[in-house]
């Protein structure tokens, strides 16, 4: 064949006109093109027949759609409505397709439908579940079900339908928690399901006689692939026929109470022991199980140490384990024989018991990618990793040394947490080369010298942690020059790391996450901050920063957690952050303003903070009134306002919408008047404290009555006036009664023995750390102590500068939870209560400036806690007793003002008369013996005399005086020894037989 140009005029061609060629064929040459057109055109018929039935059936082209039958769409909308479905799990139920519906997948071609998934979560306690007595049999209709998720829902302990037996394809079976019972026919249901091969049982109350009936079908059995029985009552030896279900790859018993040995089963490749029984580490077969690629056993109480042993080990010549979980539940050392699991990518030894070092075999395992063993008391060095590792876990340990250099090299490394140990030196400038580094966490160690400006070459860094070190130097913008992915900033507690960075400076990162407390903060209040608008915690505390806030910040979104707490910052509070709340939160925020140099008023502004949960403005010079508008801070759970200069009434309206409050503290102003009454709505409020204002009235009743949740009351230093109340004595929660330095009048109630928690003691109910702002000022060992991570456990009644009048009543010392008492500065007289001894929690006792008399109790000496004491200015005598810890009270000014006492610590000596009449002996067994010896003695003989008197003449003068008592008494005399000789000669005569009969 030839192919010739057409010869034409050249002018067609600029005329666009197509090119023509001229074709010289033969015959033959024809014959066969029109052969291979013809095979052609058949290829082509083929490949558009088939190109039209796949896109027809891939992409649903044509006019024809596959929907689920009628009669299985009525059998779901009667199971519909047999339920109760309260969270709308079946809402998209409506319409003729069911194929459509949610939780249900029809086949493509027949659509006929194959899997139900209706999981619910009732038994892990969330809300979206059907409710019913049983399973509808509609579901039967459901022929070709080869997927059934019946799990947490709440079907009230009804029989597992045997409907489920008809359905022959079905592969994938879920009845988890679901509240059926299986006690009658789980044995015949697994045998009516051939094609089973994933079963899902937990949280279905099985025991071991489920499982060891002997009509249970080998050949079903063996057909399963994945057994989940976790979260059941099987107790015990693990049962038997798990060996003979020979395509088992998946088995997961946690959540049991078995503790035997695990039989070998071949053929596993996974499996779950976690929360069961075992005690012996060797049970667990982790050297015999030689094909088993994952295994956990998290939180069993073994008791032996996992050692090495070349016995078991040796049973495979490789392990295929790859995942290997046995957290919380290991002591001893880690074995080197764990480095023989060459294949293991996964180790978990987390919050056990684990001691000494790392083993270097650890680090020769090169296909690890997570090590995880954190939370143990692991020491010496970290070791050389190599490998793919991505995750390294060892904080909580006791690990020293330095971070190897050669983490550098670990390229593939996304999480390194080493956070409280004691490692020690700088940081490796080898850091910078982790390029997949995204969390790096060093709090809590020695760590220190500068931080290496590598470590702003890792672009992928989200989180990174360097608090609690005495890292040093200048933190620069080129620290952070790639951290654009960053969101977690925490380098608080490294008071010699200066943060130092140009106004101008724009950030590469967005925050949510920023804490540089207990730094030092150049040049103001950060300019950088008004770029991070995703910042929901933002904590600046004793950072050195000064001047007022800047403008920009009030146009900030609302930070969630925002500590701004002991700075110099002054000025107005109206530049606060009050944009929109970007972060979501509802409530729970966080406002912390202590101890800065803030004046003006609170600003209203602050009132839209209706999010706020916790309010500090403490430590300020704010002046004025406290706002109306803060009503609308529902709601709040603290309140702190203490130490300002705010004035005016206590307004009423702190306490309308407040019904949550818990945390109350208007000490430190110049407040006036009396407790407004609406202060009794606070039903929950644990600490009220308006001490150091000047308040007056009478402590009101309904303080007792209504604030039966108050565990502390400060009125300290105030002129209230008037009795104290006894319905005080009904807050049975209280650890804190401080009404000290007021007006107050009458006698102390002797009621306050029912004050519960200072009798027995109360349950812990403050969370608060070093960092807290929470706290309460008292009065003890004389001064003024403020308390906060121990307040809950503090126990102290102050009483002192009053007017109060009477005895100390004995009822107090039925108070053996305080630690302090304070009765000072008042008139009360009579003794010192003898047994004060039984205050044995008492290490602070000041009863200072009153009228008592008598003798020191000599029980004080069983006070071993006391440290602090002041008896002085009283009328009190006798010698000053000695013994225990009243040898250590030497300061002599305890004891001054009484000029009665004598004996050391004082300079003045005790005299033989005062000695003979008031001095009492060191042991308590023999107090006021000395001095009262001698009327012991007068006594003892005239009780002699007198009985003497009166039994004589009362029998004798009666006889004389009756001469019928007389006889009779004669007779009865006479009579009496008449058998008493009988008797006697009676058994002289036995005696003597029995002697002649020998």
């Amino acid at each position: 064949m030839k192919l010739l140009p057409h010869r034409s005029n050249p002018s067609l061609h600029h005329n666009n006109q197509p090119f023509h060629f001229k074709f010289h064929l033969n015959r033959t040459e024809l014959l066969l093109i029109m052969r291979n057109l013809r095979d052609l055109g058949l290829h082509l018929i083929f490949l558009s027949i088939f190109l039209f039935a796949t896109t027809y059936t891939c992409l649903g082209v044509g006019n024809v759609t596959v929907v689920c039958s009628q009669k299985e769409r009525l059998a779901l909308l009667k199971f519909k409505g047999s339920v109760k479905d309260a969270s709308g799990m079946l809402s998209s139920w409506v319409g003729n397709d069911c194929c459509q519906w949610e939780r249900i997948q029809c086949d493509s071609l027949t659509g006929t439908v194959e899997s139900l998934q209706l999981g619910g979560d009732h038994y892990w306690g969330g809300a979206d579940y059907l409710v019913s007595n049983e399973v509808n049999s509609s579901l039967a209709e459901l022929r070709h079900l080869k997927y059934l998720d019946l799990s947490g829902n709440n079907f009230h302990g009804n029989r597992i339908p045997e409907f489920i037996g008809s359905f022959k394809q079905l592969s994938y079976l879920d009845l988890s928690g679901s509240s059926l019972s299986l006690s009658f026919n789980f044995v015949n249901l697994i045998n009516m399901l051939p094609s089973l091969s994933e079963l899902h049982l937990s949280g279905c109350g099985l025991d071991k006689t489920f499982l060891s009936s002997p009509h249970l079908n080998i050949s079903t059995l063996s057909n399963i692939r994945h057994l989940d029985l976790s979260s059941n009552s099987i107790e015990g030896i693990i049962p038997a026929f798990f060996t003979n279900m020979s395509s088992l790859k998946v088995l997961y018993l946690s959540e049991n109470m078995l503790n035997s040995s695990v039989p070998t089963m071949p053929g596993l490749l996974e499996l779950d022991l976690s929360y069961n029984k075992f005690k012996h580490i060797e049970h667990l077969g982790i050297w015999r199980h030689c094909h088993l690629k994952q295994l956990s056993a998290l939180e069993n109480p073994l008791q032996i140490e996992m050692t090495d042993s070349q016995q078991n080990i040796s049973e495979c010549s490789r392990h295929a384990l790859e995942r290997l979980d046995l957290g919380g539940c290991l002591n001893g050392t880690i074995p080197e024989a764990l480095g023989r699991l060459t294949n293991l990518m996964h180790l978990d030894l987390t919050f056990s018991s684990l001691t000494g070092p790392i083993p270097k075999s650890l680090g020769r395992l090169r296909y690890l990618e997570e090590l995880y063993l954190s939370n143990n008391r692991l020491t010496g060095p970290i070791p050389t990793f190599i490998g793919n590792l991505s995750r390294i876990w060892l904080s909580y340990n006791h690990l020293n040394g330095s971070i190897p250099e050669s983490f550098g090299n670990l390229a593939a490394l996304t999480d390194l947490d080493l956070d409280v140990n004691q490692l020690t030196g700088p940081i490796p400038t080898s850091i910078g080369r982790l390029v997949s580094l995204q969390t790096f966490t060093i709090s809590s160690n020695l760590l220190n010298g500068t931080i290496p400006v590598s470590i702003g070459l890792l672009a992928k860094l989200q989180y990174l942690d360097i608090s609690h070190n005495p890292l040093e130097g200048v933190v620069s913008e080129a620290h952070f020059a790639n951290l654009s992915m960053l969101e977690f900033l925490n380098a608080s507690s490294n008071t010699k790391l200066t943060f130092n960075v140009s106004h101008k400076w724009i950030p590469p990162f967005k925050l949510v996450h920023l804490d540089l407390s207990s730094c030092n903060i150049a040049n103001g209040f950060p300019q950088w901050l008004r770029n991070q608008r995703k910042l929901e915690w933002l904590v600046l505390s004793n950072a050195t920063v000064s001047g007022p806030l800047p403008q920009w910040l009030q146009k900030m979104p609302v930070i969630h957690i925002l500590d701004l707490s002991h700075n110099k910052l002054s000025g107005s509070l109206t530049n606060l952050p009050n944009g929109e709340n970007v972060s979501g939160h509802i409530g729970g925020a966080i406002l912390l303003l202590v101890n800065n140099i803030f004046n003006e008023s609170i600003p209203k502004s602050l009132c839209r903070r209706t999010d706020l949960e916790f309010l500090d403005l403490s430590r300020n010079r704010l002046i004025g009134k406290i706002p109306k508008c803060l009503q609308k801070l529902k709601g709040l759970s603290t309140m702190i306002f203490s130490s300002n200069l705010l004035s005016g009434v206590i307004p009423s309206y702190i306490a309308l919408d407040h019904s949550s409050l818990q945390w109350l503290k208007l000490n430190g102003n110049n407040f006036i008047g009396e407790l407004p009454r609406e202060l009794g709505n606070l039903r929950h409020l644990r600490v009220l404290d308006v001490g150091d204002n000047n308040l007056f009235g009478n402590i009101p009743h309904w303080i007792g009555e209504n604030l039966t949740n108050l565990i502390v009351l400060r009125l300290h230093r105030n002129n209230f006036s008037g009795e104290i109340p006894e319905s005080v004595c009904r807050m049975s929660k209280l650890q804190i009664l401080d009404v000290g330095y007021n007006n107050l009048t009458g006698i102390i109630p002797h009621c306050l023995r029912e004050l519960n928690a200072m009798v027995k003691g109360a349950e812990k109910w403050y969370n608060g750390t070093s960092d807290s702002n929470e706290n309460v000022i008292q009065a003890m060992k004389g001064v003024d102590l403020e308390y906060t991570t121990i307040l809950d456990i503090v126990y102290n009644m102050d009483l002192s500068s009053n007017k109060l009048v009477g005895e100390i009543p004995v009822e107090l010392t039925a108070l053996s939870m305080l630690v302090g008492l304070n009765l000072s500065n008042n008139h009360l007289s009579g003794r010192i209560p003898d047994n004060i001894g039984n205050m044995l929690a008492l290490f602070s006792l000041d009863l200072s400036g009153n009228e008592l008399m008598g003798t020191i109790p000599p029980s004080m000496a069983a006070l071993t806690f006391l440290s602090h004491l002041n008896l002085s200015h009283n009328k009190l005598s006798g010698r000053i007793p000695t013994g225990n810890q009243l040898q250590t009270l030497t300061d002599p000014s305890i004891f001054a003002g009484n000029e009665g006492l004598c004996g050391p610590p004082l300079s003045k000596n005790c005299s033989n008369q005062e000695v003979s009449t008031t001095t009492t002996t060191t042991s308590q067994k023999k107090k006021y013996k000395a001095a009262d010896e001698a009327t012991k003695v007068w006594l003892l003989y005239l009780d002699i005399v007198c009985g003497f008197a009166v039994g004589f003449w009362g029998v004798i003068g009666v006889l004389l005086f009756k001469k019928q008592w007389r006889q009779m008494l004669f007779l009865f005399a006479e009579e009496t020894v008449d058998k008493i000789y009988v008797a006697f000669m009676v058994r002289v005569a036995k005696m003597k037989r029995g002697r002649d009969t020998a």
